[in-house]
């Protein structure tokens, strides 16, 4: 088995993004604090982001936009207008979050460009992801980048068709089960999990652990000797 073609998603893959999120909602959950409980504001603040995503996309802006909304909704229109701008704040401050880079992440994508294509494939507003890759000091070591408005298996199989020899010589390597993994797999693709300690609600899905593509690693670090398991 050759593979030609190894992807990597971005966000918690490559560099932390989901703290940041976190942390912004913490913060909504003080500034709604006389409207909801920070329990049942999570759990509508999720409601809207569910609803939003055929909207506003993935990423800091259609979750701004669902932190609004939802901040209207629990407080049945009588939230003040300065919490609205503190919102608003909140939310371009994401937009310019420091990026930090999780171990092993360059070595491991150098070590691998020798050898085969490297492509990003990341979801989320193209701005943002596109000013998050320039930080990073990553984009020299990439072959492709794809930002993507959401990751199917139909998307993988032209993506990866495009930039190599198709999704079956393909290997994509991700946090996300639902995003990363299991369609590239059901592309007929190896999924590579790789876990990192915060994931988005929305992202949770079943590892598909008796799949022979499937495969989990604790960390970046792996990977390479992964794949010459994968070639022999």
């Amino acid at each position: 088995m050759r593979l030609t073609v190894i992807g990597f998603d971005a966000d918690d893959t490559l560099w932390h993004n989901e703290r940041f999120f976190q942390l912004t909602q913490a913060r909504f959950a003080e500034l709604m604090a006389d409207h909801a409980g920070a329990d049942h504001l999570g759990e509508r603040l999720i409601e809207a982001e569910k609803r939003n995503i055929t909207h506003y996309g993935f990423g800091v802006k259609g979750f701004t936009l669902s932190m609004i909304e939802t901040a209207i909704e629990v407080s049945e229109g009588r939230v003040p207008a300065s919490v609205l701008a503190e919102i608003l704040a909140a939310g371009r401050e994401m937009l310019s979050h420091p990026i930090e880079l999780l171990p092993h992440v360059r070595k491991v994508i150098e070590s691998l460009s020798d050898h085969y294509r490297i492509m990003l494939v990341t979801k989320g507003d193209l701005i943002d992801q596109e000013r998050k890759l320039a930080q990073s000091g990553l984009g020299d070591l990439f072959d492709a980048v794809e930002i993507v408005s959401d990751k199917k298996p139909a998307v993988y199989a032209e993506v990866f068709a495009r930039h190599g020899a198709g999704a079956e010589h393909g290997l994509m390597a991700g946090n996300s089960l639902k995003s990363d993994v299991i369609p590239m797999i059901e592309a007929g693709g190896w999924g590579v999990h790789v876990p990192h300690e915060l994931t988005w609600a929305l992202e949770h899905a079943e590892a598909p652990v008796a799949h022979p593509r499937f495969a989990e690693l604790p960390d970046l670090s792996g990977l390479p000797a992964l794949i010459e398991r994968i070639e022999s």
